[in-house]
């Protein structure tokens, strides 16, 4: 994975110069193992961790052009995924010698650092909704092949979820039914008291997630497996030599291996032509390697997409309405109406598995947007200096 020389970006970002007031513990960590401040480049793009690249200071093992990342949680995050493991830094260790496109891991000074892979995001390589090369998604095939045979027995990593609170093994619907109840209690239920009102008025209520359960429940059984969870083309890295690896396993779950491929599915937006031959591709694959794992597979994957289309709804609301300037400044209106074409579109793809009769137009959810921001000001701490009081909190 090393080059001869750094690039000058990290997977599209620049260095950065970090203002004395900015410095982090994170970057402080990176710049003493670096030996120098000026080699750490970041903070990466990231949504969960502040994340800064580097290389190590010279030893006798450690070549110059080896790069690394250093990690910190970020703090006040609203999480709108269940996880299941309590450290994915344990989670990737343990998985060398079985998934071929885990980077390293190494210990330093009691801190765990992750190698890092120089080369370009697939998503900058092949945007969203473009075709991927198949040199590429024979890769993520195998991966998911990989996978398939990371069975909970065979993984021994500490989870935090309770041994009460997991389904049993091969049931989908029981898998299935926890992750819809994380969405009802832990996005939906949680965020009432700030967010309940503009649920309402997009048509969004507690029913809502009982016409889910009877739209997506009723699957059939298929082992249970390590899913990655979160298999979209900003967590493929491809190296210089076309070689692809997976980063960002944060999300990891075990359970019904079909549902990785639903979300993946989800989330790269392949073209249609591309999504069908990717989908017949993974279950030749997961079947040869253990039967049973591809077991009604497309009779169930529809409803399982339809699942992750249904609670994008919940998190993208609030990432949205989270996004706004307050009233009066100067983009508020380009975003908000940004903001309600994009809901626009989520809400028509999950009316029929949240069962919502009518979807209000782009001008209805803008104005439903432009309401929850002026009551978001008028609560906000500071109310009287309105252009600023509804910036996201915490």
């Amino acid at each position: 994975m090393a080059t001869s020389a750094p690039p000058e970006g990290v997977h599209g970002e620049r260095k950065r110069v970090m203002a004395p007031e900015a410095v982090s513990p994170a970057w402080r960590r990176a710049a003493e193992m670096s030996g120098a401040g000026d080699l750490v480049m970041g903070p990466l793009q990231g949504h969960h961790h502040e994340t800064y690249v580097f290389p190590l200071a010279a030893g006798p093992d450690r070549g110059p052009t080896v790069r690394w990342k250093c990690r910190e949680p970020r703090a006040g995050l609203l999480w709108f995924d269940r996880r299941c493991f309590a450290s994915e830094d344990q989670l990737v260790t343990a998985l060398h010698g079985r998934i071929t496109s885990v980077p390293e891991i190494i210990e330093v000074d009691g801190f765990r650092l992750q190698r890092f892979v120089e080369g370009e995001t697939l998503g900058a390589l092949h945007p969203s909704g473009t075709r991927v090369p198949d040199h590429l998604t024979d890769q993520i095939v195998d991966l998911f092949r990989q996978l398939v045979v990371v069975t909970p027995e065979t993984l021994t990593v500490k989870r935090r979820c309770r041994a009460a609170d997991r389904p049993e093994n091969g049931d989908s619907d029981g898998f299935l039914e926890r992750l819809v109840r994380f969405a009802e209690e832990r996005v939906h239920r949680r965020n009432l008291d700030r967010f309940g009102a503009l649920f309402t008025e997009l048509g969004l209520d507690e029913e809502s997630f009982e016409r889910l359960r009877k739209h997506v429940l009723g699957l059939g059984q298929r082992p249970f497996c390590l899913l990655h969870a979160d298999l979209h083309r900003e967590n493929f890295v491809a190296d210089r030599t076309g070689r692809l690896w997976t980063i960002d396993w944060e999300l990891a779950l075990v359970g019904d291996p079909l549902y990785d491929l639903a979300t993946h599915l989800y989330l790269m937006r392949y073209p249609a032509r591309q999504a069908s031959r990717l989908a017949a591709g993974w279950a030749a694959a997961v079947e040869r390697e253990r039967p049973g794992s591809s077991r009604g597979w497309q009779r169930d994957l529809g409803p399982l997409i339809d699942f992750k289309r249904a609670q994008s709804v919940f998190t993208d609301v609030i990432r949205v309405a989270l996004t706004l300037p307050g009233p009066g400044e100067p983009a508020h209106w380009r975003r908000v109406v940004h903001g309600a074409l994009r809901l626009r579109g989520v809400l028509v793809a999950a009316a029929a598995p949240l069962g919502l009769d009518t979807v209000p137009g782009t001008a209805r959810i803008a104005a439903a947007l432009t309401r929850w921001s002026r009551r978001e000001a008028d609560t906000a701490p500071g109310a009287a200096t309105a252009a600023t009081a509804a910036r996201p909190r915490g």
